[in-house]
């Protein structure tokens, strides 16, 4: 097991749970992290029996405060930008997963912290998690998607006063802007991320896939393009062997038996 990022899997593997384990440095990537982290996502994307990855952050203090100053403090601006190439590398991993990937923020979610918690599916918080950009206090931008991601997850209006700002928000403020799914007391937290990646993974996992593919792609098209885009994520669930079996498993009064082999 890797000390610095620690891999459990649930139900036989169909869950996977990855824990930044840095508390010493709130969680903060490093080149190290990222890397495995990135190395991680590809090989769930090589395991077709995964169908849920969960990230969250060891201790009860910080899910991720992003980069590791400390780290980048002596590097040339070469080394920035061939560590910051291999950031941009793990959050497009993230955001292009076929697999949902749920956020168990257990803390602070700052910077690139608050990046990676938007740059997957679903966001579960504990009580006392806090989120923010403060990058422009530092005389920087988001640099691994947020200035995009958070506009197209909460109001605008809210989003800008955020990234102009710098400010930190509680959990309840995000689960008001509509950035956090639920918040979860922090003893409870990752037993509810579970309980809702196992009420995923019993979905035909292939049925799962285009839902999220169908929904991201519409996202930014006009509405009657969105839905010739879901159309054809629909149909390619109508011709798949999992949607047989569900209509079956429903007609035979018995839980379905979905195909794993679907990412």
């Amino acid at each position: 097991m890797d000390d610095i990022l620690l891999s459990h899997s649930f139900d036989d593997g169909r869950i996977v749970q990855l824990t930044l384990n840095r508390p010493e440095v709130m969680n903060a990537f490093n080149t190290e992290l990222a890397q495995r982290l990135g190395d991680s996502f590809d090989r769930i994307n090589g395991e077709p029996i995964t169908r849920v990855v969960i990230i969250t952050g060891s201790g009860t203090r910080s899910f991720c405060t992003g980069g590791d100053f400390k780290e980048r403090e002596g590097m040339t601006d070469d080394m920035w930008a061939k560590q910051h190439r291999l950031f941009e590398q793990v959050h497009w991993k993230i955001r292009h997963c076929p697999r949902p990937v749920i956020c168990a923020v257990n803390g602070y979610a700052l910077g690139g912290g608050c990046e990676l918690a938007m740059s997957g599916d679903i966001i579960y918080s504990s009580e006392n998690a806090r989120f923010g950009l403060p990058e422009v206090t530092r005389g920087i931008i988001p640099g691994v998607g947020g200035t995009q991601l958070l506009g197209r997850l909460i109001p605008r209006a809210i989003a800008i006063e955020l990234l102009l700002t710098g400010k930190h928000v509680t959990a309840q403020e995000a689960f008001e802007y509509g950035l956090v799914n639920k918040i979860c007391s922090q003893a409870n937290l990752l037993s509810d991320v579970l309980q809702a990646a196992r009420m995923i993974s019993k979905n035909s996992p292939f049925a799962v896939r285009m839902a999220k593919r169908s929904f991201y792609l519409g996202m930014d098209l006009p509405r009657e393009q969105a839905i010739e885009g879901a159309l054809d994520s629909y149909y390619r669930t109508a011709n798949h062997p999992d949607r047989i079996e569900g209509v079956r498993a429903f007609n035979e009064k018995r839980p379905p038996s979905f195909d794993d082999d679907a990412y």
